[in-house]
C-alpha cells in the first residue's frame, strides 16, 4: 500500500483528482445549462449541456499524472512499474467516469450523464496519447486540438453533428461510443508501454 501511495503522489494524482472533483462539483451545479455551439459554416441552433463539456477538463487534469519526474529512481525500483502504471490507467478511467456521473446528484438525466461519461473516456484517451507523444506537461494538446474543431465545425447544415464529431453525438450513438473507446484503448496502450523517461525527453523537446 505504501508503494502505491508513493507512486500516486510522485505523479501528483491526489492533487489532480482533487482539482478534477472541484471542477465536477461546479459543473454539476450548471449541468443542465446548455452552451451554444459557435458553428462557423452554417447558421444552426445547436447547443450542448455543460455536463457533456466538463469531461474535457477531467481528461486534461488526469492525463497530466501519467508520468513521473523521478524516472531514474523508478527505473532502479525493485518493484515492476508496469503493474503500477496499468492500475493507474484503470484508476484514471474510473475517476473520469465517476466524475461524469456526479451531475446525477443535481438532477441531470441519465442520457446526459452517459454522453458525459463517453466524452470523458474519449478525451482521456486523447490526453494519454498526448502525454505519451509530447510529455505529460503537454497532455492537453490532443484533447483541446479535438475540442476546438468539434465546436467550430462539428455541426452540419441540418443541425445534426458531423460523423467525426463524436463528442456532440447523443448518448445512444454507437459510432460515438466506439470512437471514444478506441481512443482510450490506443491511449492506454501507449501509456502502458511507454516509460516515464521517454516522456521526459518529449517534454524537453
Amino acid at each position: 500500500m505504501n508503494a502505491a501511495v508513493a507512486f500516486a503522489r510522485s505523479r501528483g494524482l491526489p492533487v489532480a483528482v482533487g482539482c478534477a472533483t472541484a471542477v465536477a462539483v461546479v459543473a454539476s451545479v450548471f449541468a443542465s445549462r446548455r452552451v451554444a455551439v459557435p458553428e462557423f459554416r452554417y447558421l444552426v441552433d445547436f447547443s450542448v449541456p455543460v455536463a457533456e463539456l466538463a469531461p474535457l477538463a477531467y481528461a486534461v487534469l488526469l492525463a497530466g499524472t501519467l508520468f513521473s519526474p523521478m524516472a531514474e529512481l523508478e527505473r532502479t525500483s525493485a518493484q515492476p512499474m508496469r503493474r503500477h502504471r496499468a492500475v493507474q490507467l484503470l484508476v484514471l478511467l474510473g475517476c473520469a467516469v465517476a466524475l461524469s456521473a456526479l451531475p446525477l446528484l443535481a438532477g441531470a438525466s441519465g442520457e446526459m450523464v452517459l454522453a458525459a461519461a463517453r466524452n470523458a473516456v474519449g478525451y482521456l484517451g486523447l490526453g494519454m496519447i498526448g502525454a505519451r507523444l509530447f510529455g505529460s506537461g503537454l497532455a492537453w494538446l490532443p484533447p483541446l486540438g479535438m475540442f476546438g474543431p468539434t465546436l467550430l465545425l462539428g455541426v452540419r447544415f441540418d443541425n445534426t453533428p458531423e460523423p467525426w464529431a463524436w463528442a456532440l453525438h447523443p448518448a445512444a450513438s454507437t459510432s460515438a461510443a466506439v470512437a471514444a473507446a478506441l481512443l482510450w484503448l490506443v491511449g492506454a496502450a501507449l501509456a502502458a508501454t511507454g516509460s516515464p523517461r521517454g516522456a521526459e525527453r518529449a517534454e524537453q523537446r
